[in-house]
């Protein structure tokens, strides 16, 4: 029964993934940790993140700006190589409030703050170290990527065609730590098989979506369940 309820998790989060380009590990990790437990619920959507974003990056692939994708992918991997280290030396329920308590100011402050303000340039880079350390931690930088891309890319399809491959370079980088600290088992592995055709379904629906429905509505949607998902960390 916690599969089943994974995969839909996965389905639904998924959708929104390929709508935005990002918050969809963001969404399923809440509850998949709770479902699956925090190893195996980082393995899974790790994998899933990395085969939606190549999806993504391949039919969108003319829109993909290569310079702001060399720039996001560098200056994460060194958040990252931080977070992957926090983690053998924090406790992870500190590490969930944390995670929780981000989740909620960057939801908050879309969805009540709709005046853009330009961060300054050192900034935003900051911004990327931490959502790079945050993805090292637990796969789901996305939540504070936003907030440099929304800054960086004024069209939405280079937005969204731009943040898809950063989480194929970036999670790969860490499906390769994974497999040196011996995180996948026969029992993610079996999972992970069994996710990829909902993957692929939930994209496709998504992209379509993408195509009829304002980017507006469905950002909105998403930092409502951002939210959700932060205070259920918390709680």
């Amino acid at each position: 029964m916690k599969e089943f309820i994974f995969l839909i998790v996965l389905f639904i989060a998924n959708i929104i993934q390929a709508i935005t380009g990002f918050a969809g590990t963001v969404l399923a990790m809440p509850a998949s940790m709770f479902l699956l437990g925090i190893d195996d619920a980082k393995v899974v959507l790790n994998v899933m993140a990395l085969i939606s974003g190549l999806l993504i990056a391949i039919s969108s692939y003319k829109s993909i700006n290569k310079k702001e994708l060399l720039k996001i992918c560098t200056i994460m991997i060194i958040g990252m190589c931080i977070g992957i280290q926090l983690c053998k030396v924090i406790s992870s329920e500190w590490l969930l409030i944390v995670y929780g308590i981000i989740i909620i100011v960057v939801a908050g402050k879309n969805l009540l703050i709709h005046k853009e303000h330009h961060l300054p340039g050192i900034l935003l880079l900051c911004v990327l170290i931490i959502a790079g350390i945050i993805h090292g931690m637990f796969v789901s930088g996305g939540a504070l990527l936003v907030v440099y891309a929304t800054q960086t890319f004024k069209d939405k399809d280079e937005f969204r065609a731009t943040i898809a491959p950063v989480w194929v370079v970036l999670n790969s980088f860490l499906i390769t730590s994974q497999i040196h600290s011996h995180q996948f088992n026969i029992n993610n592995i079996r999972l992970i098989l069994i996710s990829i055709v909902p993957l692929m379904i939930a994209t496709w629906i998504g992209k379509r979506l993408a195509q009829k429905v304002s980017q507006k509505l469905f950002l909105t949607i998403t930092y409502i369940l951002l939210m959700i998902s932060g205070i259920s960390l918390i709680v």
